[in-house]
């Protein structure tokens, strides 16, 4: 038998390589204008041929900090439209022809998108973009936390040093809202204590200012604060036992379980209406970052819609090619020579990657304005069916491109401010082959008749399909009660227990 032999062949073929520079251009597309700052800030640090725009700098440091956004040589390959539209024969992770159509031109910073429009990048309300130099920002004011409140409680009260520590432990584990979230035996593992010492520290901590803090559940919570005020007897013991009874408005049962009549049942509800489920709210929380537009949309002069790119959420990044001539030119072996060059690198695809993102951004909001112009015009009612594939064919751009350039970012419009995947919606047929109407708009409808019911008339899903099909809409009823469901709001039978409720202790 003829043994196997071994031989070496050549071959020819195609991958697709997904550099470090390619990789950071997909990640810098997807990130929020926060995360984009924080992400600029650490490449500063890190890079010494980087430097910040600074428009107060002087005109010398300007003349050294010349932008940079010709990319090197491999760079460049990497952007351009015949790499990109390999991606999506080669790897379907790397769907990214992000720059497609796009060339930066010579000497063009990351605003470069924007130049041509006025600058208006303050919001009012009411729809109007005019300068206020005193934002919202300026409207949030730093308080104390509950978690303040709570450990000065701790140092006056009459706690050895063990248990002083196991109500700091407690303490960490309570939310905003003021409920205990920890676990009494994970505590106690982790302290080298026994839970019932954690039991005995936990019924002391609840015993603090807010009444009600610490509880576990509502139903805690609530019996705390009737305990504070000795109105826990045994009837409104057991309505704390069936919250869910309260909750439904099933009056016939609450008197059963309480043994008392309609009248004690409405007073005790009037009472559990004057307590509060959510102590710790009355206390300061951490600073609420608003959210900052990356897109305003006003109306023109003629009518048509002007789109512009929030420029102050835009970094401003230069490379100092006058430095690093100078530097480079002292330098005398190889591995400062390349980490030199690693730098330059970096820095010019940096800067050539935030221009790109920029253009991408507008783009994909100007078509965005341009599919709903009836909803800015009009309102929610007018709010067209739309998917990723619609704006993808329209820009020419491949589908998870456009859904990057949508995550996290946002558009102030006349009507508010969107985030810009807002403006995707389900498609829900019409009626006699009409145009489909949007998830959004049918869901406002749906809102809009439960908010009009008068008395105890009281629209079931079944009749809401109807008055839909009626309007045109095309709908199960199945579709109504998921609607419903989303927007928090009760069932039918539900609704009416609430009417004739509040009839009963009205």
């Amino acid at each position: 038998m003829a043994g196997v032999g071994q031989r070496l062949e050549i071959r020819q073929g195609q991958s697709l390589v997904m550099t470090p520079q390619l990789q950071q251009a997909i990640k810098l597309l997807q990130l929020s204008n926060v995360e984009l700052a924080e992400y600029c800030e650490a490449e500063l640090e890190k890079n010494p041929l980087l430097e910040r725009d600074d428009s107060a700098a002087t005109a010398e440091s300007r003349d050294a900090a010349e932008p940079a956004i010709a990319a090197t040589e491999r760079a460049d390959e990497s952007l351009n439209r015949e790499d990109f539209s390999k991606v999506s024969e080669l790897d379907s992770a790397a769907h990214e022809n992000m720059y497609d159509g796009d060339t930066p031109q010579p000497n063009a910073g990351p605003s470069a998108a924007s130049s041509s429009l006025t600058d208006w990048t303050t919001v009012k309300s009411g729809g109007s973009f005019e300068g206020d130099e005193d934002g919202f920002e300026s409207t949030i004011a730093e308080s104390a936390t509950l978690k303040d409140h709570l450990e000065k409680q701790v140092s006056i009260a009459a706690f050895t040093d063990d248990d002083r520590l196991i109500a700091m432990s407690i303490i960490d584990g309570i939310d905003e809202a003021g409920y205990f979230r920890g676990d009494v035996k994970e505590i106690a593992d982790r302290l080298g204590t026994e839970w019932e010492d954690v039991e005995a520290v936990l019924g002391v901590v609840q015993g603090f200012d807010p009444v009600g803090v610490a509880a576990r559940d509502l139903a805690e919570c609530l019996t705390l604060q009737l305990k504070a005020r000795d109105r826990f007897d045994p009837a409104m013991q057991a309505m704390m036992s069936r919250l869910d009874l309260l909750a439904r408005r099933d009056m016939a049962q609450l008197t059963a379980l309480c043994g008392v009549d309609a009248e004690d049942i409405a007073d005790m509800i009037a009472e559990i209406r004057g307590l509060n489920p959510k102590p710790g709210l009355a206390f300061g929380t951490e600073p609420v970052t608003p959210v900052v537009p990356d897109v305003f949309v006003r109306v023109g002069s003629d009518g048509a819609w002007l789109i512009e790119l929030n420029t102050d959420t835009l970094p401003r990044l230069l490379v100092n090619n006058q430095y690093y001539a100078k530097v480079n030119k002292g330098a005398r072996d190889k591995d400062s020579k390349n980490y030199l060059a690693d730098c330059l690198n970096t820095a010019n695809w940096l800067v050539k990657s935030l221009d790109q993102r920029a253009r991408t951004i507008l783009k994909v909001a100007s078509e965005i304005v341009r599919q709903q112009d009836n909803f800015l015009t009009h309102g929610v009612r007018h709010l067209r069916p739309l998917n990723l594939r619609t704006i993808a064919d329209a820009i020419q751009m491949h589908e998870t491109t456009v859904s990057r350039v949508t995550s996290n970012k946002y558009i102030a419009t006349p009507r508010g401010v969107f985030e810009l995947k807002y403006f995707f919606t389900a498609s829900i047929q019409a009626v006699n082959g009409a145009e489909s109407h949007s998830a959004e708009a049918v869901r406002d409808r749906i809102r809009e008749m439960i908010d009009k019911e008068e008395g105890i008339e009281i629209l079931s899903d079944d009749r809401i399909v109807s008055l839909l099909t009626a309007d045109g809409v095309n709908i199960a009823r199945r579709t109504v009660a998921k609607y419903r469901e989303a927007m928090r709001i009760p069932s039918s039978v539900e609704r009416r227990r609430q009417k004739g409720g509040e009839a009963v202790y009205r």
